[in-house]
């Protein structure tokens, strides 16, 4: 697939569910990797606050700053030449309320090639989300699971509750988010969730049914070291890739056949 001929944009994302025609989002955290993703004509990127697990290592999202993201946010910006680019919120640059919402999102705008920003929207960020609309800054809500609730939840769990997840969409479409993305819940669920808003669902764990989809990079390029959620697709083992080119640079240099003639100026 080509890129798409002019960047995307937020009114652009929306009008896909309404043409009948499915989106596709990946995470990216470096200019690298966002370019390569942007090439292929992906209609969303999202920097994730995933990247206190994928890339810094811990063991949830929750440690994750703004300036962390902002600083990743940044490389992604300069990488995307088509795809939207959407930011996650990190846990507690929300939560305190709207001003100081509003504040460290509009950071994350000003300081970034962003377009928009993602928040987990329980039902005490409602207002939140509509603070943000308001002030100009485009929201994706996302609900289901809620990773920055994990303690709350008491793990990563399949969110069941259809009333809630009802109540959450028709709550995120008032506020005046532009998209919501559904996370590990069922897919008739989903389904029916996606069918009751005018706003396209973005699903992760969620089914085909939502208007599109959205992977962590690292799960679909192989990158996990083996561990692949089930509700993933591993597409390639980059990982493998990038064990046993080591290795064999390791080997060579060991051997004394690196750096061969070819690689030494005369």
């Amino acid at each position: 697939m080509s890129p798409s001929p002019r960047p995307m944009t937020v009114p652009r994302f929306t009008a896909m569910k309404a043409a009948g025609q499915k989106i596709t989002m990946v995470t990216a955290y470096d200019y690298t990797m966002a370019a390569l993703i942007d090439s292929v004509g992906i209609e969303g990127i999202l920097v994730g606050d995933t990247l206190a697990m994928v890339v810094q290592g811990h063991r949830n999202t929750l440690p994750v700053s703004v300036d962390q993201m902002i600083y990743h946010a940044e490389m992604v910006g300069r990488a995307v030449e088509h795809a939207l680019v959407v930011v996650d919120m990190p846990f507690l640059s929300y939560h305190t309320g709207r001003y100081k919402a509003i504040e460290n999102a509009g950071r994350i705008l000003k300081e970034t090639r962003c377009q928009a920003v993602k928040l987990e929207q329980g039902p005490g960020q409602v207002e939140i989300t509509a603070a943000l609309v308001a002030a100009g800054i485009p929201v994706m809500a996302h609900f289901g699971l809620r990773p920055q609730s994990i303690h709350q939840m008491g793990g990563y769990a399949i969110q069941r509750d259809r009333e809630q997840l009802f109540n959450d969409a028709k709550a995120a479409e008032e506020a005046g988010a532009f998209s919501i993305l559904l996370e590990c819940i069922p897919g008739d669920i989903a389904t029916e969730v996606t069918a009751s808003v005018k706003i396209p669902t973005i699903g992760i764990g969620a089914g085909a049914g939502c208007d599109g989809q959205v992977l962590v990079m690292h799960d679909l390029l192989g990158l996990g070291m083996g561990r692949v959620p089930r509700h993933a697709k591993q597409y390639a083992d980059l990982g493998g890739a990038t064990i046993e080119a080591v290795a064999r640079y390791r080997d060579e240099v060991r051997a004394g056949t690196f750096p061969g003639p070819e690689q030494t100026f005369q």
